[in-house]
């Protein structure tokens, strides 16, 4: 059995966020920067809250310079959000492959994030929620964004998949 750790004030627990996920906006600047360069900065993204995962941020395409990212041919599902696609994202002579995910055409209940886009904060140089550096979840399934006010444990590391 999992042993919960409980929040401290200001923050929340990622076991008491639902399954199936929460989709919420969140007016926290999101950053994200590859190769020395931004390549997205937002106030009006979105978060997803899914039980044992810290949140995974979405930011809209006309807050992220598109020029630096290329869809690619890689998909997944999601058994609540739908088809997902990928994109490479190359600033200078660095890439990352498949290092940002969307979803196209969401289901029903996930419309709200249709085409913006989410980054791996470990394919990035760093990840920022307003000025606190993200620490990215562990493992290469999963997106989420570790800050100081989430609590864990969080599904990612070895032995956690059958959670």
């Amino acid at each position: 059995m999992v042993k919960r750790i409980e929040p401290e004030e200001n923050q929340e627990s990622v076991w008491d966020y639902p399954r199936p996920p929460r989709v919420e906006r969140t007016s926290k600047t999101l950053k994200v920067i590859f190769n020395g360069e931004v390549i997205a900065q937002t106030n009006n993204g979105y978060r997803v809250l899914e039980t044992s995962h810290p949140p995974a941020y979405y930011i809209p395409q006309s807050d992220i310079k598109m020029a630096y990212l290329e869809r690619t041919s890689h998909t997944t599902f999601c058994e609540f959000k739908g088809a997902a696609s990928y994109w490479t994202i190359t600033v200078g002579d660095k890439s990352a492959t498949n290092a940002a995910w969307s979803y196209h055409n969401p289901t029903p209940g996930y419309q709200t994030i249709a085409d913006y886009i989410c980054f791996y904060a470990s394919k990035m140089d760093a990840c920022y929620v307003d000025d606190e550096l993200v620490q990215p979840q562990a493992g290469d399934f999963y997106g989420g964004w570790i800050t100081s006010d989430v609590v864990g444990p969080f599904k990612g590391d070895a032995g956690t998949w059958g959670w």
